[in-house]
């Protein structure tokens, strides 16, 4: 009986310390789950709650604006080259993919029967003007012998009719030689510019026939120049035309220059420093134009107007049919205040930046955006030279205390001012940095 009161005390006993020590475990973890969500704050902004935040400075310079779109290079002039006669192909003169110029001869057919009927035509031409000849002299001695009243005024009159109408058998006579001259001409073929031919699809002996359907000799395109056509929106129309209108005092206008990147060629010749790979001439991989058309029409359909745009091409590195990327440049916007996008903060219409204080706290201010270009903002509402915060502005409130360092907007601009603050011995913190 003495043993139950002593094994219920020792229970009781043992409750209580298990209960105290797990009371004692759950306010340390409290307490330390605290401290650690402080611990890092404090290690995250630095001492006395500062934040330490990337920044770049609002720079003003001029910028272009600019409109993109998708090109087709088209050639200036192109032709078919087709046979305004039926005869045999005698010489082909041209070879497919070949360079040829104005004038230049590119087939022969067989000729023979056409010169033959120029011939003829000549022939009966002479004949014709000899008899006009004599036609000549009986009207003249027609006139001498009405003069000594031994002929009727009618003969005279007959001797009229005869020379008229041997002048207009002449007349006939020489429209027939040059009708059989055309139609000589056309057994031989030229160029009728210069450019670059496509595939010759006969050859020597073939017949042919004048025929505006069916398969061509040849096609010829014009190379340099050349055009690309693209397309822009409706909206872009109206600044289009203003850079294309002559000013108010008449003066000749300068047509908006139109630019295309040119496609590069993997695994040919290296290019340094804009230079080719032996150290010549510089190498440009932009080609310039002027935009030389705007069609007379929005396309409803599309909502787009069509453009075009000529480029010298001796290079021919322009071809036709290729697909390219246009931009154009319509305007220039002169000290524009340019800052990154990624420092713009979204608030549904509004927008802010985060600038540098005299105090080096964080002040917020709207801004109006007025133009993109790559990752750079045209912006009005911060001053040229402002330091506008663009790393860590997520965690910052207005009158935040700052800490300032140059953001990896150019990294190698990055380095070099912090390799040059840290031997000037002014730690980590710098507020420049040069925008790309």
């Amino acid at each position: 009986m003495r043993r139950k009161p002593l094994v219920l005390s020792l229970i009781v006993v043992l409750l209580v310390a298990g209960g105290g020590w797990w009371w004692k475990s759950r306010a340390a973890s409290r307490d330390g789950g605290e401290a650690g969500p402080a611990a890092a704050a404090r290690g995250a902004s630095g001492p006395a709650g500062t934040q330490t935040v990337g920044v770049v400075t609002a720079q003003r310079r001029d910028v272009p604006v600019t409109v993109e779109a998708s090109g087709t290079v088209t050639p200036i002039n192109q032709v078919d080259l087709r046979a305004q006669t039926t005869s045999t192909i005698r010489d082909v003169l041209v070879h497919d993919g070949q360079t040829v110029t104005k004038g230049q001869v590119l087939f022969r057919f067989d000729e023979r029967a056409d010169r033959a009927n120029l011939d003829k035509a000549k022939a009966q031409l002479a004949r014709d003007k000899a008899a006009l000849g004599d036609l000549q002299r009986q009207y003249e001695r027609a006139k001498d012998l009405l003069a000594q009243n031994f002929v009727a005024q009618s003969a005279v009159d007959t001797a009229l009719a005869g020379l008229q109408g041997g002048r207009s058998l002449v007349d006939a006579d020489a429209a027939a030689v040059e009708s059989a001259s055309v139609a000589l001409s056309y057994n031989e073929i030229r160029a009728p510019f210069a450019g670059r031919a496509g595939a010759v699809n006969v050859w020597p002996g073939s017949l042919v026939q004048a025929s505006a359907t069916g398969t061509p000799l040849v096609n010829i395109v014009q190379i340099d120049p050349i055009a690309i056509s693209f397309n822009l929106p409706e909206t872009e129309l109206a600044p289009v035309l203003d850079a294309m209108r002559p000013g108010a005092t008449g003066a000749q206008v300068t047509p908006p220059e139109v630019q295309v990147v040119l496609p590069s060629i993997e695994g040919g010749p290296s290019r340094k420093d804009g230079k080719d790979s032996k150290g010549g001439k510089p190498v440009d991989s932009v080609a310039r134009g002027k935009l030389t058309f705007v069609d007379n029409l929005v396309d409803a359909t599309t909502g787009t107007i069509k453009l075009k745009a000529e480029f010298t091409n001796d290079a021919q590195k322009l071809w036709p049919g290729q697909y390219l990327r246009v931009r154009m440049t319509l305007r220039s916007m002169k000290d524009a205040i340019v800052i990154p996008q990624a420092a713009i903060i979204l608030r549904g219409n509004d927008r802010q930046v985060y600038v540098v204080g005299p105090d080096k706290t964080a002040q917020l201010k709207p801004v109006k955006l007025r133009y993109t270009f790559g990752e750079m903002a045209v912006v009005d509402g911060v001053d040229a030279g402002a330091t506008v915060v663009l790393d860590g502005k997520q965690n910052l409130r207005p009158g935040t205390p700052l800490r300032t360092q140059p953001a990896a907007v150019d990294p190698a601009a990055a380095a070099r001012l912090a390799a040059a603050s840290a031997a000037a011995g002014g730690g980590a913190s710098a507020t420049d940095v040069a925008a790309p």
